[in-house]
């Protein structure tokens, strides 16, 4: 049995990492975002925490799973849960040239997204990634209880993960 939970803040690769390993270990991927903001015929809409758990909890009975996303109170459960714990600790300066180019590409049609990508979100990336840096001492310290099954990554080609 494999659980893994992959978290780490926008633009980090996350995503990445979890489809590359999704197909080279026959793993079903979860997207967090999804499911806090699953997509409904008039749109996103916005689960409830316990709307969320519950998603989690259904997937969760199928015994193997891989989720990614990043730190949300909504679903703390996942660091108990997952067998490996891999964060994903891209510095800074990469994380913020991929905002910029994810933005870009999503404009002009070459990567999809979910949600408008406008300047306000572009914005709110960047905000994202300033208060998780500035909040990241809190982040290290809740990390220090997953030790045992924790991995952090720096290299954006994940070189580091040995399965």
């Amino acid at each position: 049995m494999k659980k893994i939970f992959i978290v780490g803040i926008v633009a980090s690769g996350k995503t990445t990492l979890a489809k590359r390993l999704s197909r080279t270990m026959n793993l079903p991927w979860y997207e967090l975002d999804s499911i806090v903001h699953p997509a409904t015929p008039e749109g996103r809409a916005k689960r409830t925490p316990a709307e969320q758990l519950e998603v989690i909890m259904d997937i969760d009975r199928d015994g193997t799973w891989i989720f990614e996303g990043t730190d949300r109170e909504s679903y703390q459960c996942l660091y108990e849960m997952a067998d490996i714990i891999l964060f994903v600790d891209t510095p800074l300066w990469k994380r913020r040239i991929r905002i910029v180019v994810r933005f870009l590409k999503q404009n002009l049609g070459i990567e999809s997204c979910n949600y408008k990508p406008d300047l306000k979100m572009l914005k709110m990336m960047y905000k994202w990634t300033q208060d998780f840096e500035r909040n990241r001492s809190r982040f290290e310290a809740k990390l220090q209880k997953y030790q045992d099954k924790l991995i952090r990554l720096h290299d954006s080609t994940h070189k580091e993960v040995l399965f």
